[in-house]
């Protein structure tokens, strides 16, 4: 929770890092910023309720902070009316503002954006080479963050399956193994990063900038490829697994598919992310997912089950499809935005001569 103070005097309050002392008035206002009619502004897209329980989508308890977070609120008068709260990934040197919530009519726009610039100074300060931020593209969300930087670049689709669905039934070693289905394992990092931009359109993948070395970090529990989930959830269990291409195909090596699964710690949704190629049909990758998830669920017993919840890109078509034929709805849209702070300078290159 600590950080630099990045303090905004004036006659309008003033930014600063959240405190031990704020926990009871941060818990209250995130609670109000996901409340109907009150006046509040926040990134997300209140799902309190049916069909996803008490979980939201762009909010966590707020005793349930990594250590790598931080809190800024807006004080005025001795009154904390925003907050913003950042995940940071020290591995890319990148952060997520997964949080931004501000109470009132009148002002709640304008504590927003003055949070946020102090963020983006804070992180410029620290090193920070891009800022990530997902929403809704309602209550001026969208326009806030472009007016500080940020580009737009892209939308997700949230799917969500209810837990009144049963799981299908896990695949035996000996199925899964005949659809070319096996874990992910350290030496898949190269032919993942070319699935990856097999599926994802080169802009992008220019703006994601992920590296082969990414892709290694699956071994140490990373979600990759990012969503507009990975910072949000928090998971007992996360596992990937690959479909490799069938024999006989002109490169035996090439990954066809790829499918992650999160099972839930607590109060949320179980978690699930699918890859594929241009014309390969999710449907077993997806089957498959749910089935590990099931039976991990089942083993746990944790005595909280919220369903199933996968994050699909519109670019990623027709995933969503085979999501509906499995028991998924579309939950929500969200928008992705980016800010970078690194300069990007053409590689050298040779040009035709001119006289």
């Amino acid at each position: 929770m600590s950080g630099r103070s990045g303090t905004v005097p004036g006659r309008g309050g003033k930014v600063r890092a959240a405190r031990l002392t704020d926990l009871s008035a941060l818990g209250e206002l995130s609670r109000l910023a996901q409340a109907e009619d009150t006046g509040a502004r926040s990134l997300g897209l209140p799902l309190a309720g049916p069909p996803i329980g008490v979980f939201t989508l762009f909010r966590l308890p707020l005793g349930a902070f990594r250590p790598n977070d931080l809190l800024y609120v807006h004080e005025l008068d001795g009154h904390v009316g925003g907050l913003l709260r950042v995940e940071r990934d020290s591995a890319r040197d990148e952060w997520t503002i997964v949080e931004l919530d501000a109470v009132g009519v009148a002002d709640a726009g304008d504590i927003r954006y003055r949070m946020v610039q102090s963020c983006l100074r804070d992180g410029a300060k620290r090193g920070a080479a891009r800022f990530h931020v997902a929403c809704a593209d309602v209550d001026g969300n969208v326009e806030l963050f472009m007016q500080a930087g940020f580009m737009r670049y892209g939308d997700e689709l949230v799917c969500f399956r209810p837990s009144s669905l049963p799981f299908p039934e896990p695949f035996t070693e000996d199925a899964a193994g005949a659809l070319g289905i096996r874990p992910v394992g350290a030496t898949d990092a190269v032919a993942l990063f070319r699935l990856y931009n097999a599926v994802t359109p080169a802009p992008v993948a220019r703006l994601e900038m992920n590296r082969i070395a990414d892709w290694e970090r699956h071994g140490s529990g990373s979600l990759m490829p990012r969503s507009s989930l990975t910072p949000i959830l928090r998971f007992a269990d996360v596992d990937s697994f690959a479909q490799e291409a069938p024999e006989g195909s002109a490169d035996p090596t090439q990954i066809q598919g790829f499918v992650q699964v999160g099972v839930a710690k607590e109060d949320q949704p179980h978690y699930l992310r699918i890859l594929v190629r241009p014309g390969i049909d999710a449907t077993p990758l997806i089957r498959f997912g749910l089935g590990v998830i099931g039976t991990r669920a089942e083993k746990r017993d944790h005595g909280h089950d919220h369903g199933v919840i996968c994050p699909i890109r519109t670019y990623e078509s027709p995933v969503e499809h085979r999501l509906e034929e499995e028991g998924f709805t579309n939950v929500a849209t969200v928008t992705l935005l980016m800010k970078e702070t690194l300069v990007r300078v053409a590689e050298p290159a040779l040009v035709p001569a001119v006289r």
